[in-house]
């Protein structure tokens, strides 16, 4: 069993806030953790189910072929030939296991023009895309009701040599990746026991990063799910009290937007455990 590339619970609770930090060039998309466990699935996506993991809006060409250019010389080498992808940002993503969000300004505001997005975590492309940041994120709880203006204005002020990382994390049943809806997740917990619902729980990670792109102006977002048994996680003792106190300590309606309420069972159950 690998070991999970990321532990953001060791840092705290779950929050809205944006609590981004600068990184590397050189540590931008690579190494890529997933690649080994979910790049070929995502291609399949690709091909397979194009009218769901991909979108593109009216006049964000010039943007997405700037990000797909970046994202290529980043890496360093090209798409691979298997597989028919028909726009630039689709061969680029197709070399990474992370999505690719394509945010281009309008009227003031920022919104999604375009995005390859293949592991969504219980939110529609379909319905969102061409949305500016407010509508993406009007459900958003407490802490999180200003964070379209914030993030607005870290995206006017970022700098094209700067690149910015944050993370966001929660828990599900199973390991799924491509989870447009929770629905049936829920809904499984339901017939379970905490005990059967326990095993069956992982942890989910968000591993964000921003940048501007030069000339457009517009800013590419990329998001590096990864999905790894709690269960196993939690073996480690360190590691269990640290999400047990995260888990406590996260407010209760960024909690509750999070779906953690159905959770609830499992997670006492398996903290329980020796």
């Amino acid at each position: 069993m690998r070991k999970p590339p990321y532990l953001p619970f060791l840092d705290g609770p779950a929050r809205m806030a944006p609590q981004l930090k600068p990184i590397f060039e050189t540590g931008w998309l690579s190494p890529d953790t997933e690649a080994d466990v979910w790049l070929e699935e995502k291609r399949a996506l690709m091909r397979e189910k194009r009218d769901q993991v991909y979108a593109e809006t009216d006049g964000s060409h010039l943007a997405v072929e700037e990000a797909a250019s970046l994202i290529r010389a980043n890496l360093g080498f090209e798409t691979p030939s298997t597989g028919t992808y028909h726009t630039a940002l689709e061969r680029a993503a197709a070399l990474v296991s992370d999505d690719v969000c394509v945010m281009v300004e309008r009227d003031g505001a920022y919104c999604l023009g375009a995005a390859s997005l293949c592991a969504p975590t219980f939110w529609s492309l379909q319905v969102n895309i061409g949305k500016p940041l407010g509508g993406l994120h009007h459900a958003l709880p407490g802490e999180g009701v200003d964070l379209s203006s914030r993030i607005n204005r870290i995206f006017s002020g970022l700098q094209p040599d700067i690149i910015l990382e944050r993370f966001n994390w929660t828990v599900q049943y199973g390991a799924e990746r491509f989870t447009p809806s929770s629905a049936s997740m829920k809904a499984r917990l339901a017939s379970l026991t905490a005990s059967e619902a326990a095993n069956q729980l992982h942890l989910r990670v968000e591993r964000q990063t921003v940048r501007k792109l030069p000339e457009t102006g517009a800013v590419l977002f990329t998001i590096r799910i990864c999905v790894d048994p709690l269960p196993a996680i939690l073996a480690n003792a360190t590691h269990k009290t640290a999400f047990a106190e995260s888990w406590r300590e996260t407010a209760s309606d960024v909690a509750g937007y999070k779906g953690w309420p159905h959770y609830q069972p499992a997670i006492d159950w398996l903290l329980s455990q020796a």
